[in-house]
């Protein structure tokens, strides 16, 4: 128990103590946004500061957790993600290469062996995913997984990166993925009766509870409006979201539960921007709190009505079955759904008047 404590307060003061440092350089080295970009009334701020995720992470964990195979490809993958989206934070990149690097991404992750290869079947039993395969370098490569574990990394990606249209949004939003998926840690170590299942519990609560701890302060600047993760954070967080829902023995709902507002509505503004033609990974104003800005309520009115409903379906699916989860998830679309279409014909009376 001491050394989960020693690891979310070691996380917490070098994430604290980085941010202070980094805002100090990157103001001497002007890497600063422009807030009139975003019609933004404020001084301009520090920017790509996500990439102290990767300091805080790889230094408290290269201490304080065993070391294993896992924990190298997290680290490996996790550099390249930082480095990609720094970049990224200064040049913008085109969204076919960020979209291409994500493919790479998961289908490398997959060949690592850190992927999905069976989903539960809601009658019982489990769906066995590797069947169609083909030989590549000695490597046999089982399609149907590997298409899986792309679109959920790619998924994972893009959701979780349209969150952040808003202040607070990603840090709350992760933080409270990062804490559900403590509490499944706990869970599956209560329940799992054999000594591999433990081993793997334990390793997502060490990697949860380093990440919660890195989040807090950057949730408190992010109330001060005093730094921007921006992308080289917001790619980090879904990374690992999407991996530790892998590795906690492919609880994709659990995971989707929590952002399954911002999951269904990615899906939904997918789908709009390809029925008028539109590149479905460009940026634009038409996720759910943008509609939701254009109806009057304050961002802060949002947060909250977002944050408690991720906080409540993600603390439920926690307790319940496939069959609960998927109930909950259908919820969830209809919510959205329904909130969408309201949404469209108060625009429409809007512009009519």
């Amino acid at each position: 128990m001491l050394t989960y404590i020693f690891a979310f307060v070691f996380s917490l003061c070098l994430s604290y103590l980085l941010i202070l440092a980094f805002s100090k350089l990157f103001y001497n080295f002007d890497i600063l946004d422009n807030p009139k970009k975003y019609w933004k009334n404020r001084n301009p701020i520090p920017y790509g500061m996500g990439i102290i995720f990767f300091i805080v992470f790889f230094s408290v964990s290269f201490f304080f957790i065993e070391y294993q195979y896992k924990l190298y490809l997290v680290w490996m993958f996790w550099a390249l993600i930082t480095a990609v989206s720094f970049f990224d934070d200064r040049i913008s990149l085109s969204p076919k290469i960020r979209l291409f690097i994500q493919i790479l991404i998961g289908a490398t992750i997959w060949i690592s062996s850190i992927k999905i290869w069976y989903v539960s079947n809601i009658f019982g039993g489990i769906i066995d995913l590797e069947t169609l395969s083909f030989s590549l370098f000695q490597t046999e490569v089982y399609i149907v997984p590997l298409i899986f574990t792309i679109i959920w990394y790619v998924f994972v990606f893009n959701a979780l990166n349209w969150s952040d249209g808003i202040p607070w949004n990603t840090t709350w939003l992760s933080l409270i993925c990062f804490i559900v998926l403590f509490l499944l840690g706990l869970k599956l170590y209560l329940t799992d009766t054999y000594a591999g299942g433990q081993i793997n519990a334990i390793f997502i609560m060490q990697m949860s509870l380093i990440l919660i701890g890195a989040l807090i302060p950057f949730f408190y600047f992010d109330l001060k409006e005093k730094i921007l993760m921006w992308d080289s954070g917001t790619m980090f967080l879904a990374f690992m979201l999407a991996t530790l829902a892998i590795i906690s023995g492919w609880k994709v709902a659990t995971v989707l539960a929590v952002f399954g507002i911002y999951a269904v509505d990615a899906m939904y503004v997918i789908i709009r921007r390809l029925w008028n033609w539109k590149n479905p990974l460009t940026w634009d104003f038409t996720h759910l709190h943008h509609r939701l800005l254009d109806v009057w309520l304050w961002w802060t009115q949002i947060l909250v009505l977002i944050f408690s409903l991720s906080f409540l379906f993600g603390i439920t699916s926690l307790f319940l079955d496939k069959s609960g989860k998927i109930i909950v998830f259908g919820v969830i679309t209809l919510f959205v759904l329904f909130l969408s279409s309201v949404l469209d014909r108060i625009k429409k009376i809007k512009f009519k008047k």
